[in-house]
């Protein structure tokens, strides 16, 4: 629980301050930003299912940024980078919405 609330923290205060990100790595932060929610989503869902453990979402969280950045980076350097980084986030984003709707049920039983 204390990583999810970090994690809220550091948003919030991402919205506030506003740091500024370097050019060489902003085709990276919504990647980074996808896979982190990925990693939220995921985490709250097995919260609900009552098998959450921080360990696997501290780890599930890191190398999905990872992950997609690789992805990215590898998509850069083939040249095919926006390709990639669309399937990249339809893939996520697939799983976001999947959690998103398990989550729905659990809490609304719909």
């Amino acid at each position: 629980m204390i990583a999810v609330a970090g994690l809220i923290v550091g948003v919030v205060l991402g919205l506030i301050l506003q740091p500024p990100v370097p050019a060489e790595l902003q085709p990276y932060l919504p990647i980074a930003v996808v896979a982190a929610l990925d990693a939220l989503f995921g985490a709250i869902r097995a919260r609900l299912e009552e098998v959450f453990d921080e360990r696997v979402f501290v780890t599930s969280f890191l190398f999905n940024v990872l992950i997609a950045a690789f992805l990215v980076f590898l998509g850069d350097q083939l040249g095919v980078g926006s390709q990639l980084s669309t399937a990249v986030v339809v893939v996520l984003g697939i799983r976001i919405f999947s959690n998103a709707a398990s989550i729905r049920r659990h809490v609304f039983k719909a």
